[in-house]
């Protein structure tokens, strides 16, 4: 196992929890495996494909995905295909001679594809293991649920002998039980993995209007320099608008979302992939298929709809281990268009219950990862010291003023305003809505004009999540005071808030490196403690030979070698081909192949 596991792949030892994986599927039982996005779910599969007879079936939802798993697979010198719409019928057919002969280990096929095959080709060739990918998305529990995975019980019918092995990154414990249930698993070894992602910093801002979120998001890039990244948007208008402030400010970006088509949705994922553009804005339509182990962040523009999607966008960043960063807005304008849209959905209850999860953690006073873990069933007994809310643990004070203010306001415009209208009452702004209905004449008009609109916007998110103040969905999300908010209006009751801390940050003078949200950027971070001379300089060399190799092959870099790796070189600077074999994950194949023009590079420039 281990000598596979180097030849190939490139790793001297197992994660926690992947040997014991493997032993168990080589003894032809069924699994359910739960590892974070970058945990090292793959192994788990593809390690037996290596190690049995026949092919390993791998159900994956997205030909996006499939493509990067079979790409990453033959750049190791593993025989993998992808069987889907997407290829040409000669293609398909060619696949489908090798299955036959055995001369694929590995298969990848869509949950629709496979009930075409399943029939037919799968019953001539020899299959050594069934694993499904995302599984997620067979429950109706899950975040993702998908219609076409509830069919993959037949799989247990048909091919009985064949073990099976559900894999995925975000399943609570009904999603889990239900896993098990419709995938008919025979007492499947269970391995949940930590869902902690230590690497990852993570970053909550409330109540910053646009110009705000565009002037810190512009920043934050310029502060992580090359590092790559994904803005998370919930409308397909706000990703092509985010992308154009991108564009304006000098910063390479793409737009991903359902609206465009196939022919650009393709373009945009290549041109990420392949680090011709620094960003990409898109809808959550975008990620599952990307196996990108360099994206150094993601932004969420807007609040999420549920943890579990907020969980899994995250995990797209630092899939090497690096550090990496997270940054989440969010204002009371999300909350009302995630409620509306939990109204319409088919599910409203578990919908409605997933966001106020989301809305808590977003509201959190209290350590950001440890509210992420408790949701899976994770807890730990200390602070992770890598949150906004660790770093700067907040103040309260006594706001029983500002919220009888905002709330007298409320109430002598009658409770028939949303909170736009009552910041610009509050602040004395004569905008058109506010002259129409003669909102200018109240007692109220102009009594807050000492407090920021920004701030204000804060304060009544706080209102709403402390139940002073409720949203009245069904007239035209009109904000109205709550008994606990009478309570505090007519002095029966003090409100205490949180204070409010703004970071401002200068704008980084020609994409100098600076500390960011999460400390310094991956490459600062190693280069600041490398005791080496020309670490930096070195690293770009290697990183410019990794993407001529990569272009001439076809590739993404990242599939040539992995951030990590080129950190490694960096601090090993091996002059061998034996030494560059040794770096973890290069494996023989690789080694043979481009070993000879790094171990060139690294000799001409460290002699």
């Amino acid at each position: 196992m281990l000598h596979t596991l180097k030849t190939f792949f490139g790793y001297d030892s197992f994660r926690p929890g992947q040997e014991e994986i493997v032993r168990q599927v080589l003894q032809g039982h069924d699994a359910l495996v739960l590892m974070p996005t970058g945990g090292g779910k793959s192994i788990c599969y593809q390690l037996p494909a290596l190690l049995s007879e026949g092919t390993t079936v791998v159900v994956s939802p997205l030909i996006s995905l499939m493509k990067d798993q079979v790409e990453s697979l033959c750049a190791n010198g593993i025989a993998a295909g992808a069987l889907n719409s997407g290829n040409e019928e000669s293609v398909n057919a060619q696949l489908r001679r090798r299955c036959i002969e055995g001369k694929l280990k590995l298969l990848y096929i869509s949950p629709e594809r496979l009930m075409v095959e399943s029939a037919y080709l799968f019953h001539e060739m020899e299959i050594s293991l069934f694993a499904i990918d995302e599984a997620h998305c067979i429950s109706q529990w899950g975040h993702d649920f998908r219609p076409e995975y509830a069919q993959l019980g037949i799989l247990r019918e048909q091919f009985p002998k064949v073990p099976i092995m559900a894999l995925t990154a975000t399943a609570d414990k009904i999603t889990r039980e239900d896993i098990v249930r419709q995938l008919h698993l025979r007492q499947p070894y269970v391995h949940i993995a930590s869902f902690d992602r230590p690497n990852l910093s993570l970053d909550v801002k409330r109540g910053y209007r646009k110009p705000e979120r565009d002037r810190t998001i512009v920043e934050f890039i310029r502060r992580h320099n090359e590092g790559c990244g994904i803005i998370y948007c919930l409308s397909r208008k706000t990703c092509e608008s985010v992308s154009l402030m991108l564009d304006k400010a000098g910063i390479r970006s793409a737009v991903y979302h359902a609206g465009l088509s196939a022919e650009r949705r393709n373009a945009a994922q290549e041109d990420f992939i392949n680090d011709r553009v620094q960003v990409v804005c898109a809808t959550i339509a975008f990620g599952m298929g990307i196996d990108k182990s360099n994206v150094r962040w993601v932004i969420h523009y807007n609040m999420p709809k549920s943890i579990e999607n907020f969980y899994q966008e995250i995990g797209r960043a630092g899939r090497d281990g690096l550090p990496s960063d997270t940054m989440l807005f969010y204002s009371l304008a999300d909350i009302i268009q995630l409620t509306q849209f939990v109204q319409e959905s088919g599910q409203r209850d578990i919908n409605q219950e997933k966001l106020e999860r989301m809305q808590q953690y977003a509201e959190a006073g209290i350590c950001r990862r440890r509210i992420l873990l408790s949701y899976f069933g994770e807890a730990i007994d200390r602070d992770c010291g890598n949150c906004d809310v660790c770093r700067n643990p907040p103040q309260r004070f006594d706001g029983t003023i500002i919220v009888q203010k905002a709330l007298s306001a409320l109430v002598r415009a009658d409770q028939q305003i949303g909170s736009q209208v009552l910041v610009d009452i509050l602040r004395g702004n004569f905008s058109p809505e506010v002259k129409q209905k003669g909102y200018d004449s109240l007692k109220t008009f102009g009594q807050g004009r000492d407090v920021p609109a920004r701030d204000w916007q804060d304060y009544l998110i706080q209102m709403l999540q402390y139940g002073y103040i409720e949203i009245a969905y069904n007239e035209n999300h009109h904000l109205k005071v709550t008994p606990a908010g009478a309570d505090v209006l007519y002095g029966r009751a003090q409100a205490w808030l949180v204070v409010i801390r703004r970071e401002e940050n200068a704008l980084s003078s020609r994409g100098k490196k600076k500390k960011g949200i999460g400390g310094q950027s991956a490459e600062a971070s190693l280069f600041a403690t490398s005791p080496l001379a020309g670490a930096e300089e070195l690293y770009d060399a290697l990183r410019s030979l990794r993407k001529r190799l990569a272009d001439q092959d076809g590739l993404p870099p990242y599939i040539v070698f992995s951030d990590k790796v080129l950190h490694l070189l960096v601090q090993q600077r091996p002059t061998t081909l034996e030494a560059f074999g040794q770096i973890n994950g290069i494996g023989e194949f690789k080694k043979k192949k481009y070993g000879r023009e790094f171990v060139d590079l690294i000799r001409q420039m460290t002699s």
